[in-house]
């Protein structure tokens, strides 16, 4: 029930301004995002690259409907990839792009075009596109846009939801070589018919899924902060003989960040998700969404004076 009623406040024109003006909420936004400039994201890249850590960066933003906002965020992509080449850091981050950012909401051609552009200048820079998965009325589309990205760029990455009913089979028709795929819980309100609704069973497909991607020949990105889905995820590996750079862990910018080290310092590939840019509400609702216990230090920002 409290997922579900911070779902909808993602959504909330008039929450959002609540949020937008409460004191503290700058300082809460810092912890979970990068900061709202390329400058900042790249920063945060040097600073996880010292300790060993990967990244993938996104610009925060979505569900967009206007021509010139997607034509903006792609923009945004080329000039942050330009940037992560002159830095040094392309081996060190890739970048992350919702469809509906750049166009999916429009028109799917259009979305396709901007995020053919993204994977050029990614290939030319020298890292790698993973197109991030929104809610269950796309996937199809995101899926099919994905397939095209990968006729000419190979390595273009997906991502697959553990709480949809359908990802099991999904994981194993994507489990090819050469693909990326990360998989995550999900993170939208979704209807019981398309996707499960208790925790368990999420935390039940996340496992099915887990030894989908491990027994195939792609490259399994396992998105979770759930220590026993990490032990799991490990466990599994080394059933099916993968070495530790034949996969890797994700987790969140701001969430676990000394699981993040132990990880990396284990030999493993440890990459951090890392959001930037002003658009945080959405993004900064959906975390909530998917870890409760944050809750109590979202809610004392919007109880302080200013």
């Amino acid at each position: 029930m409290l997922r579900s009623v911070i779902l909808a406040a993602a959504r909330s024109s008039k929450i959002e301004r609540l949020v937008g003006t409460a004191p503290v909420t700058r300082s809460l936004v810092r912890r979970y995002v990068a900061g709202e400039t390329t400058a900042h994201a790249v920063a945060t890249t040097r600073t996880l690259a010292a300790d060993g850590l990967l990244a993938t960066l996104d610009y925060l933003g979505e569900d967009t409907v206007v021509v010139e906002q997607a034509d903006a965020t792609r923009d945004e992509y080329l000039g942050l990839l330009a940037s992560l080449k002159g830095e040094g850091l392309a081996k060190s981050a890739e970048v992350s792009v919702k469809l509906s950012a750049v166009g999916q909401r429009i028109d799917a051609e259009l979305a396709y075009d901007r995020a053919r552009e993204i994977c050029a200048a990614a290939a030319d820079a020298g890292t790698t596109v993973t197109v991030d998965m929104e809610d269950h009325t796309v996937t199809d589309s995101t899926l099919e846009i994905v397939q095209r990205l990968r006729d000419e760029y190979p390595s273009t990455g997906a991502v697959l939801q553990a709480y949809l009913r359908r990802t099991e089979d999904d994981c194993k028709s994507q489990a090819v070589p050469t693909s990326r795929i990360r998989l995550c819980k999900g993170a939208y309100k979704e209807p019981e018919s398309v996707a499960y609704q208790r925790g368990l069973d999420v935390d039940r497909s996340y496992v099915r899924c887990i030894n989908a991607l491990m027994a195939g020949e792609g490259y399994p990105m396992l998105a979770t902060h759930d220590p026993r889905l990490i032990e799991i995820g490990i466990d599994r590996a080394r059933w099916y003989d993968r070495e530790k750079d034949s996969f890797e862990f994700q987790m969140l910018y701001g969430i676990r960040p000394t699981e993040q080290l132990r990880l990396a310092a284990e030999g493993y590939r440890m990459r951090v998700y890392v959001p930037y840019g002003d658009q945080w509400y959405g993004y900064l609702m959906r975390r909530m969404a998917e870890r409760p216990a944050n809750l109590a230090v979202f809610a004392r920002s919007l109880w302080t004076k200013s």
